[in-house]
């Protein structure tokens, strides 16, 4: 019997991952295809891009002398679509006519399952997405602000968040589905949140508040927030940009790289210590109030993310909560073999995939 692949596809800004699986769960082949930056400013849209990055994972496939006929099925990355549970999704015309309408913004992203469903139609096979970041599962009592009509939003590194709890699962004989954990996504965002047997019930929204990060602002205080409004120096776009990629450790620091960061403080910098070290303190602070959403019923904090890398941030960041639950690290991301994983549980018949339009929460966002 011929092998068969799963084709997994994650666009990003300037370049596109391709990673290639058996059926088996053996990896084949990954590789990460850097497009010219130039080219790529010349479309007015991102999702003008298709053509572009389709181009590059059919030489891809070419190269690795995988015919349409062996693929099994074709897997990409989801986008900014509309509020929806996490899970497996079928990716029909609904998504990709949402996803080319712009509805949650333009986002890399975005061409993850327009790419995957093109190629799969070409096929002949299904197409999937996994725990877009437009996931919504947040209890109720978690949305509610201090004004009525505006609600808390639930953009987060679903994702990753989802896979790297999965891998803990196995490897430690947890169960996904009925043990409470807290998982902090630490990389140039940060999210971070209680996954209540398998759902992300709160989160901090990576663009809009918790802890500062290395380029985000966090939450501000208000004071700060309408000074800033009123300055007269920022339109609404160019105040988002400083707040969402120009703040955090780029404002205090002038770099979003902990590497360097660490290098200043080992250099005798104090002010970088200080910010370094407040960083960590409020990291801790989302995670304490994430025990709380759990009435302490935690099985594992679990560290994933770049900067979980760091041995310097995670030790300030343990001291303060391994009091709550053990503390486990899974650096780095596990984007393409969740995205995988997904996937295969369709193949097998673990999960039923989900449909897009039934499962939209909320007209608005």
């Amino acid at each position: 019997m011929r092998m068969k692949y799963v084709l997994v596809i994650n666009p990003g800004s300037t370049s596109t991952k391709i990673a290639i699986y058996s059926t088996e769960s053996m990896e084949i082949h990954t590789e990460v295809v850097e497009h010219n930056v130039e080219a790529l400013k010349a479309f007015e849209h991102i999702i003008d891009q298709s053509e572009v990055r389709r181009e590059e994972i059919v030489r891809v496939l070419r190269e690795k002398k995988i015919g349409k006929e062996d693929l099994a099925c074709v897997v990409g990355r989801g986008g900014l679509l509309r509020p929806i549970r996490g899970g497996t999704y079928l990716v029909d015309m609904d998504i990709v006519n949402d996803l080319k309408a712009s509805v949650q913004g333009e986002h890399a992203s975005n061409l993850g399952p327009i790419l995957a469903k093109e190629i799969a139609d070409e096929a002949g096979v299904e197409a999937y997405i996994v725990d877009p970041v437009a996931c919504d599962e947040m209890d109720d009592v978690a949305r509610f602000t201090g004004l009525k009509g505006e609600e808390r939003g639930s953009l987060a590194h679903y994702l990753n968040i989802k896979g790297v709890t999965r891998k803990v699962c196995e490897d430690e004989g947890f169960d996904f589905y009925e043990d409470n954990f807290i998982v902090a996504h630490l990389g140039g965002g940060f999210s971070i949140g209680p996954l209540k047997k398998g759902r992300l019930v709160d989160v901090n929204n990576a663009n809009h508040g918790g802890p500062f990060s290395p380029e985000r602002v966090g939450t501000l205080p208000l004071g700060i927030l309408v000074k800033y409004a009123f300055s007269g120096e920022y339109d609404k776009k160019s105040l988002l940009r400083k707040f969402q990629r120009s703040a955090g450790l780029v404002s205090h620091l002038g770099t979003s790289d902990a590497r360097e960061v660490e290098r200043m403080i080992h250099d005798g910098d104090d002010y970088a210590a200080k910010v370094y070290e407040a960083m960590a303190y409020q990291i801790a602070k989302e995670i304490g109030a994430s025990a709380a959403v759990l009435k302490g019923d935690v099985k594992a904090i679990i560290m994933t993310g770049g900067l979980a890398y760091s041995s310097m941030l995670m030790g300030m960041v343990e001291e303060y909560v391994k009091f709550i639950a053990p503390v486990l690290r899974v650096p780095g991301e596990l984007e393409m073999k969740s995205l995988y994983e997904g996937a295969r549980r369709v193949l097998s018949g673990e999960e039923k995939p989900l449909r897009y339009r039934e499962e939209i929460l909320s007209e608005k966002f």
